[in-house]
């Protein structure tokens, strides 16, 4: 799209045919500081595949898809905004195990907010929502949703509002063809710039980087050396199968685990699709890794101690290093925002490598994420509270 996506809330008035479509699985520069007219209030975000976005107000609601946007909006302070939620009873409640360790910051408020793929994303859908900006990628609605069209796509930036989101970033997969030339790819935080842009927060985005470089630096300056790094499996136990993912190659749901610099276990297992696979109990015996993170194990759906049961009563598991040496751990969600990754950042560099970190004190399902001594912590949970609840 060459010309501006127009956010105006006075061409919501048009009303759209819904199309009935299928389910999706579970699976830079700041700009904004004014548009060249000088007119009002009203910036532009620019970012690809989408082009330059123009708002004439900050956004009062927004069409929330995965994790990572909700979790941006309440680190940039508009975690009201947020509609809708992926999962959000799951997504919800992991997102507070994080906020209860950072004073002052509220509840995320998840009942009661649809789950926008439950049934696939509809135009009626999106003109019921009527939202001021739909934080999902048109090129994911284009590669995954039945009988949406780039037309679809500019009516409902046009009289809706516009899209911002960059879904194949997460592991640099394919775009939709009509995006195929202009599409980019983003980390994890330079997304969050951009949504930073959209919400006016620019001081805090700067604010929480800075936290999250120093973070991340501080980690990468004391990791050992390569020869001294264990061997990891990234994976989700299923029935008699293990989901897997991996540890170090681009995209940003791998923005707690690549700056580790761990040994991917499965690195040389090739999968037909991008993001993940799937393998059995003999090639997990062949790459037998030193450690296991357990995706999705500090959510409600799974219990990190009845994975570890599953997998010592079996007769391949048991005979698994990590299983014997009680290294299989609960790790966090892939879909992350600011403020979970610079929790599940801390949590994994501890989790493989206690002795540079401190000792990962386990992680209680259905609790909180764990208290840990604040000689202990990796980055500064009151800085960050500050960040969130009062801005830089």
């Amino acid at each position: 799209m060459d010309r501006p996506q127009q956010f105006d809330r006075t061409r919501r008035g048009f009303l759209g045919t819904g199309v009935a479509v299928g389910s999706a699985a579970l699976a830079g520069c700041l700009d904004g500081t004014g548009d060249d007219s000088g007119e009002g209030d009203s910036y532009t975000v620019s970012m690809a595949p989408m082009g330059d976005v123009e708002f004439d107000s900050v956004p009062e609601n927004a069409f929330v898809t995965f994790t990572q946007y909700a979790d941006m909006a309440v680190a940039l302070g508009h975690g009201d905004a947020v509609q809708t939620l992926f999962a959000p009873e799951m997504s919800g409640t992991t997102m507070n195990k994080f906020y209860d360790r950072l004073e002052g910051v509220s509840e995320f408020e998840w009942d009661g907010l649809e789950n926008p793929l439950d049934g696939g994303v509809t135009k009626e859908q999106l003109y019921n929502a009527e939202s001021d900006v739909h934080f999902l990628d048109p090129s994911y609605v284009l590669t995954t949703q039945p009988d949406w069209s780039e037309g679809d796509i500019d009516e409902i930036a046009e009289t809706v509002g516009p899209w911002i989101g960059s879904y194949h970033s997460g592991v640099h997969s394919e775009p939709a063809e009509a995006y195929a030339d202009s599409y980019e790819y983003y980390t994890l935080w330079e997304l969050f710039e951009k949504v930073a842009a959209v919400f006016q927060e620019a001081e805090r985005y700067e604010a929480l980087n800075e936290v999250y470089e120093e973070t991340r630096s501080h980690i990468e300056s004391n990791l050992p050396p390569e020869s001294e790094r264990p061997t990891v499996a990234r994976v989700t136990l299923g029935d008699g199968v293990f989901y897997t993912y991996h540890l170090n190659t681009p995209g940003f749901w791998q923005a707690e685990t690549r700056p580790l610099g761990a040994h991917d276990a499965l690195e040389d297992v090739d999968w037909p699709d991008d993001d993940w696979g799937n393998i059995g109990y003999e090639t997990m015996l062949e790459a037998d890794p030193d450690v296991i993170l357990h995706i999705w194990g500090i959510t409600s759906q799974y219990a990190i101690d009845d994975i570890r049961e599953r997998l010592a009563s079996h007769p391949a598991g048991s005979d698994l290093t990590a299983v014997e040496n009680d290294r299989v751990v609960a790790s966090g969600m892939r879909y992350q925002g600011p403020i979970m990754n610079l929790f599940q950042l801390e949590m994994t560099a501890k989790q493989l490598y206690p002795e540079q970190f401190g000792e990962w004190p386990g992680y209680e399902d259905g609790e909180s994420y764990p208290e840990i001594p604040e000689d202990e912590r990796l980055f500064d949970r009151e800085r960050v509270a500050e960040i969130v609840t009062d801005g830089a």
